[in-house]
């Protein structure tokens, strides 16, 4: 897509200024003990920007690891509930490759999916994501796969590209990347046709129509088992991932009164389906790594018209045992 500015490196931290003071918080991803990690970033310098993917998600802007969801205290033989503040400071992240981006809106449709999730709308809709287009991409990358690419504008509000001669194209893509902008006007330029940095070769490796045609009659075929035997059940994958939404409630609390907790969880873990009877519906590794596909490739799509996969590979970077999502995707789509 054509551009609507462009913003010289020099700039960035002028923008970055001008986005403090007025009292934005800026998340995004910073070099740390030699990985990327998803982080409060307060100048342009303490971003990376070499095109790495940060080990965790920038998911957890609008969808924190651990959040108050109420508290509660005993008042005589009664209990007085108090609902939390929903949170008020804007924030941007800056610096998210595209893929990161377009998760919020697989999150956004699982959280929203029958009753809206007031906590995460209130987060998102405080939230501005600015993406850079890929230049660099690796063995676990799949992101033209499931609809993506190294320089997709889904989720981003604004999307800038590389230029070979430093700087950035921009892309304003909604209003909240419009409000950006505007926050330093002087520093976005009129494009001045500097040739783009090539975009990222991402080979797709398979069909995904394939793989979400071949799910339903493969659900009871030993190809789970097979994949799975490697599996430890430790939920890196989900903990990373962008568009994982599986959550837990906990309750903290006294005599006198407590908090409730919505905290991350995952569905390779055993006890994330375990009755109180004893019973699990989902007792072997294997049943648990079908229902992490099944959910992301077919009951998704069919459920909510979106895919539960960004094709990031995060997951497969994280996991302590090399198991590969690329790889046993490509065997779905090549089985019968």
């Amino acid at each position: 897509m054509s551009a609507d500015f462009q913003l010289a490196e020099g700039s960035l931290d002028a923008l970055f200024a001008a986005m403090t003071a007025a009292g934005r918080r800026i998340v995004g991803p910073r070099a740390s003990d030699g990985r990327v990690e998803i982080g409060e970033v307060r100048s342009a310098g303490e971003l990376a920007r070499d095109g790495r993917h940060s080990v965790a998600s920038a998911k957890v802007a609008a969808f924190p690891r651990v959040e108050k969801i109420l508290s509660y205290r005993a008042e005589g033989r009664e209990l007085a509930v108090e609902d939390p503040a929903l949170p008020a400071r804007p924030t941007v992240l800056f610096g998210l490759t595209p893929c990161e981006a377009r998760g919020f809106g697989a999150l956004s449709a699982i959280l929203n999916w029958g009753t809206p999730d007031r906590f995460f709308n209130a987060r998102l809709e405080q939230t501005t994501v600015v993406a850079i287009a890929c230049t660099r991409s690796d063995e676990a990358c799949f992101c033209t796969a499931v609809g993506g690419g190294p320089d997709h504008p889904g989720g981003s509000d604004l999307l800038l590209h590389p230029l070979t001669g430093g700087g950035y194209e921009v892309e304003v893509l909604t209003e909240k990347g419009r409000a950006l902008v505007a926050l330093a006007a002087d520093r976005f330029q009129p494009p001045e046709g500097t040739a783009r940095t090539a975009p990222a070769q991402v080979e797709a490796g398979f069909q995904m129509a394939e793989v979400t045609a071949k799910l339903p009659r493969r659900f009871d075929e030993p190809i789970w088992t097979e994949q799975s035997l490697r599996c430890l059940g430790c939920g890196a994958c989900a903990y990373v991932c962008p568009t994982c939404a599986c959550f837990d409630i906990q309750d903290e609390a006294d005599a006198r009164g407590g908090v409730r907790l919505r905290c991350w969880d995952s569905c390779a873990f055993r006890i994330f389906t375990l009755h109180a009877s004893g019973h699990n519906p989902r007792e072997k590794q294997g049943e648990r790594w079908r229902q992490r596909l099944y959910h992301k490739f077919s009951y998704m799509p069919e459920r909510l018209g979106v895919l539960g996969c960004v094709g990031c590979g995060k997951c497969s970077r994280a996991c302590p045992v090399d198991m590969d999502l690329k790889e046993h995707l490509t065997e779905i789509a090549k089985g019968s």
